[in-house]
C-alpha cells in the first residue's frame, strides 16, 4: 500500500505516546542548545562592534563570559538532547520488533506462504532499524527547528520588522519546501531501492539455500551473473538517491547564502535610509547567518528520511495486513472423540483443490488417505489443522466446528508432522523438546525410541545434545524427518496427522516407524497420508483421492 509521507508520519509518531515526557525533555534541550550555538555568533558580532568602538551596552568581558557559557552549554545540552532521542528511538524500535513479530504470528502460515523469505527478513531486519533515522533524528528535530525559527525571526524582528519576514520565509523554505520537493521527487525512488533490498537478500538466501544444487549442475556463472545484473541495477537506483542528495546540498547552500545576502542588502536599504545603525546591519547578518542549522539538518534529512518513511511504509504493510484466519479464543474447551469433514470445498484462488470431501475420522482408528501427487493430501491437513479456512461445508471435532474452538485448545489436540521437518539451529534435544514444555531428557529419549531415532543419536559424539546445524543440514533427509515424527510422539495429541511420514525413510526404518505408529494409535486417531500403498497396510480404512 502507497501511503503519502505525511501518513506514514502520524502512523510511527503516534507510537511516541508512552514516552511523551522524554520527548518533551529532548525537545527543550535541543531548542535551548540551538539557541546557544546561535547565541555565540551573534555575541561574536557584538564583540566586533565593541572592538571598534561601537557601543553595545556590552562590555567585552561579559561578553565573552557569556558567550564561553553557552559554547560550553551547548556541548552539554545536544549530549542531553541525542540520550533522549535515541533511549526514545531503541525503546520504539523493540516495540516495533515485538509487534512485527506477534503479526508474523498471526499471519502464519496462510498469508506466509509463497512470501520471499529474504524480503520478510529485510523488513523485520533494516527496514525497523532505518526508523531509528525518524525517531531520533525527525520528530524532535522538526520541532526544535520551529521553536529556534520563530525565536531568532522574533529577536531579528526586534531590529526592523522586515528581518523578521525575511527570516520566516528563509526558514519556511529551507525547512519545509526544499525538502518538500526533494520527498516528492525521491518518495517512489526510495521505495524502489527497499524492494530492491529486499528482492536481493531472498536472491541471495535462496542462492546459499542451493548451493550444493548450484555446484552439481555447475550453473554459478549464471547464477553469479543474475546476481551481478541484480547488483547493478541497485546500484543505479541508489545513484538516483545520491543524486538527489547533491540537489539538496545545493538547493540548501544556494538558499542560504541568497537569503543572508538579502538580509544584508535589507540591513543597507534601512540604513541609508537612516531606519537602523550600523549594529542594525551587523548582528542580523551574522545572526541569520548563523541560524540556518537546525532547518537545514530537516532539509537534508530529507533523502535518509524518503528510506525511512519507505521502510516505515513496508513495516507499516506488514503490521496492518489481517490474517487469513483469525485466533478464537473464549470459547469453551472440547475434548476430541472424533473429526470429520463435511462436504468441504477449498481452493487457493479461484481454482478449487478440494470439491464435496465428506470424511469422517473415527476415534482409535487410521485413516489412511491415499492419492498421486497434487489431489489435495496436504491441503486437506491444512485444513483439519486451520491453516486456512474451509470455502464451502465444515470440518468438526468432537461435534463442534472448528472455527468455534480455541485456538489453544485446537492445537493442543492435534499434531502435524509435514513432509519436510523444519530443524531450528539448536541440539538435538532442543529440537525435539520443543514440542513439550518442560519436557525432561527421559521424556524426549522415549519419544526418538519411538521415533526409531534413539540409536543413531546415542552413536553421535554429543548424543542429543549434537547441533542440528541450520535448517538442519548437518543431518539426513531421514533423519530429520523422524525427529518431527518424534516431536509428534513426545506432544502426544489424540489426534495425529501425518503428511507422508515415511518419504524419507528406507524401507527398514519406514517399517520400524509404521509399527510404532500402529502401537501408538490405540489411544488415537490418526490421519495418515501418503501415495505409497505399501505405507496404507497399517490404516483400518483407506481413503482414495
Amino acid at each position: 500500500m502507497h501511503r503519502k509521507g505525511i501518513v506514514v508520519m502520524g502512523k510511527l509518531a503516534g507510537l511516541v505516546k508512552p514516552l511523551i515526557h522524554i520527548m518533551f525533555l529532548a525537545v527543550l534541550l535541543g531548542a535551548v542548545g540551538n539557541l546557544c550555538a546561535i547565541a555565540i555568533t551573534t555575541l561574536g558580532g557584538y564583540a566586533m562592534l565593541e572592538v571598534l568602538g561601537i557601543g553595545t551596552g556590552l562590555n567585552i568581558s561579559l561578553i565573552f563570559t557569556i558567550l564561553c557559557i553557552c559554547a560550553v552549554s551547548r556541548g552539554f545540552l545536544r549530549y542531553g538532547e541525542q540520550i533522549c532521542n535515541h533511549y526514545i528511538a531503541f525503546k520504539l524500535l523493540a516495540l516495533i520488533r515485538h509487534r512485527v513479530f506477534a503479526v508474523l504470528r498471526k499471519l502464519a502460515p496462510a498469508k506466509l506462504e509463497g512470501r520471499e523469505k529474504g524480503n520478510l527478513i529485510s523488513i523485520i531486519t533494516s527496514d525497523i532499524e532505518l526508523l531509528e533515522v525518524f525517531y531520533a533524528h525527525t520528530i524532535s528535530p522538526v520541532i526544535i527547528a520551529v521553536i529556534t525559527s520563530v525565536a531568532v525571526s522574533a529577536y531579528l524582528s526586534s531590529f526592523h520588522i522586515i528581518y523578521g519576514v525575511i527570516a520566516v520565509i528563509a526558514y519556511f523554505i529551507i525547512g519545509a519546501v526544499f525538502p518538500l520537493l526533494l520527498s516528492k521527487a525521491g518518495k517512489e525512488q526510495a521505495l524502489i531501492c527497499r524492494n530492491s533490498i529486499g528482492e536481493m537478500n531472498s536472491f541471495l538466501l535462496d542462492s546459499l539455500r542451493g548451493l550444493t544444487e548450484i555446484l552439481q549442475y555447475q550453473s554459478g556463472e549464471k547464477r553469479q551473473e543474475e546476481m551481478r545484473q541484480r547488483a547493478q541495477t541497485l546500484e543505479n537506483e541508489q545513484k538516483k538517491m545520491k543524486k538527489l542528495e547533491g540537489i539538496t546540498k545545493i538547493m540548501n547552500e544556494s538558499g542560504i547564502v541568497l537569503f543572508s545576502m538579502t538580509v544584508l542588502a535589507a540591513g543597507i536599504m534601512l540604513y541609508s535610509r537612516g531606519r537602523v545603525a550600523f549594529d542594525g546591519i551587523l548582528i542580523p547578518f551574522i545572526t541569520i547567518m548563523g541560524s540556518f542549522g537546525p532547518v537545514t539538518a530537516l532539509s537534508n534529512l530529507s533523502n535518509n528520511l524518503m528510506h525511512t518513511l519507505a521502510s516505515g511504509n513496508r513495516v507499516l504493510d506488514l503490521l496492518e495486513e489481517s490474517p487469513e484466519i483469525t485466533q478464537v479464543t473464549g470459547k469453551e474447551t472440547v475434548g476430541f472423540n472424533r473429526a470429520a469433514c463435511e462436504e468441504v470445498s477449498f481452493g487457493y484462488g479461484a481454482e478449487n483443490v478440494l470439491k464435496d470431501i465428506s470424511v469422517s475420522f473415527e476415534h482409535n482408528k487410521i485413516i489412511g488417505i491415499h492419492g498421486k501427487s497434487g489431489c489435495g493430501k496436504s491441503t486437506l491437513l491444512k485444513l483439519l489443522m486451520r491453516f486456512f479456512d474451509v470455502k464451502e461445508g465444515k470440518i468438526t471435532i468432537s461435534g463442534r466446528d472448528i472455527r468455534q474452538i480455541n485456538t489453544r485448545n485446537l492445537r493442543e489436540m492435534e499434531d502435524y508432522v509435514t513432509q519436510e521437518t523444519h530443524l531450528f539451529h539448536a541440539s538435538i534435544a532442543e529440537n525435539i523438546g520443543m514440542a513439550k514444555e518442560g519436557a525432561t531428557r527421559e521424556e524426549i529419549e522415549a519419544a526418538a525410541k519411538k521415533a526409531s531415532l534413539h540409536a543413531f543419536v546415542e552413536s553421535l559424539p554429543n548424543g542429543y545434545d549434537t547441533d542440528v546445524g541450520e535448517l538442519g543440514d548437518k543431518l539426513s533427509g531421514g533423519e530429520r524427518q523422524r525427529i518431527g515424527i518424534a516431536r509428534a510422539f513426545l506432544h502426544d495429541a489424540p489426534f495425529l496427522l501425518l503428511d507422508e511420514p515415511t518419504s524419507n525413510l528406507d524401507s527398514l526404518n519406514e517399517g520400524i516407524i509404521l509399527k510404532a505408529l500402529l502401537e501408538e494409535s490405540r489411544e488415537k486417531t490418526v490421519v495418515l497420508v501418503s501415495h505409497k500403498a505399501t505405507t496404507m497396510n497399517i490404516a483400518d480404512v483407506v481413503c482414495k483421492m
